[in-house]
């Protein structure tokens, strides 16, 4: 069965501006995937060696072509598998696309897995300091915000326990006060909002609205798509590595939510 081309995309009108904070052209991204499962690295060095590794190609992403604007909350929504997750990490340079161009313009804190810069055995604190390093953050300029940073997250004494011992809404409250500290260009969220309670969503609500009010611009994921339609102005429906819709977020949403049945 041959894939879909980015012609076979239903694409909204919405006047876009000619130089967008992000912009995708034709971006396709392939994994190759043995078909066995190996039980060890060993196992597989080995079947490798021997020429005994059998691959099948997988394609993430396929033709992917959208522009965000500057200053715009951007949605991505998708079932799981579709491809969302791939895409962002795409944009925040994190993987290198199979063919197509990306062009992102300005400073980009992702914020793609939870935990996923974090060290489990580390505490709070010290989780603080190591994913804001690996944001190109110094020690001093953490030292200026750690208040800051603490206060948003409201993780009360647990910021000096390890990591292991957080919940999940933990490591997200933590995650997304350490990336929002500093106001990006390109702020990249992935089902970040998926957890934690009402009142620390709204206060991400809030943050995110404040960063686009001064110009920033957001790209972001969730299933939710009552989400993506009340915080986004536009979106992309993803399924199966390949852009269904762009337009307007209720547009989008709404013909995504029909497509589920």
């Amino acid at each position: 069965m041959s894939l879909p081309t980015v012609s076979d995309a239903a694409v909204l009108a919405v006047p876009t501006a000619s130089h967008g904070a992000i912009q995708l052209e034709q971006v396709s991204v392939r994994y190759r995937v043995p078909v066995e499962r190996y039980w060890s690295f060993k196992e597989y060095a080995i079947r490798r060696l021997q020429g005994r590794v059998d691959h099948r190609e997988f394609w993430a992403l396929h033709g992917v072509t959208f522009e965000v604007d500057p200053g715009e909350v951007f949605g991505v929504v998708g079932r799981n598998g579709a491809g969302k997750s791939t895409l962002l990490k795409v944009v925040s340079r994190v993987l290198r696309p199979t063919a197509g161009r990306v062009r992102v313009r300005g400073v980009v804190a992702p914020l793609l897995e939870l935990g996923a810069a974090f060290h489990a055995e580390l505490t709070g604190r010290e989780n603080v300091y190591l994913n804001a390093a690996l944001l190109g953050r110094t020690r001093r300029e953490v030292d200026e915000r750690f208040e800051r940073i603490a206060e948003f997250a409201d993780i009360g004494g647990f910021l000096e326990a390890p990591l292991r011992t957080y919940s999940t809404g933990m490591v997200a409250r933590l995650g997304f006060s350490v990336a929002t500290a500093w106001e990006p260009d390109v702020l990249i969220l992935d089902e970040v909002l998926a957890v934690g309670d009402e009142a620390f969503q709204r206060k991400c609500f809030a943050r995110i609205d404040s960063f686009r009010q001064r110009g920033a611009t957001v790209l972001l994921v969730s299933h939710n798509a009552r989400v993506v339609s009340e915080l986004c102005q536009r979106a992309a429906w993803i399924d199966h590595g390949v852009v269904q819709a762009v337009g307007q977020a209720d547009e989008v949403t709404a013909r995504y939510q029909e497509s589920l049945g």
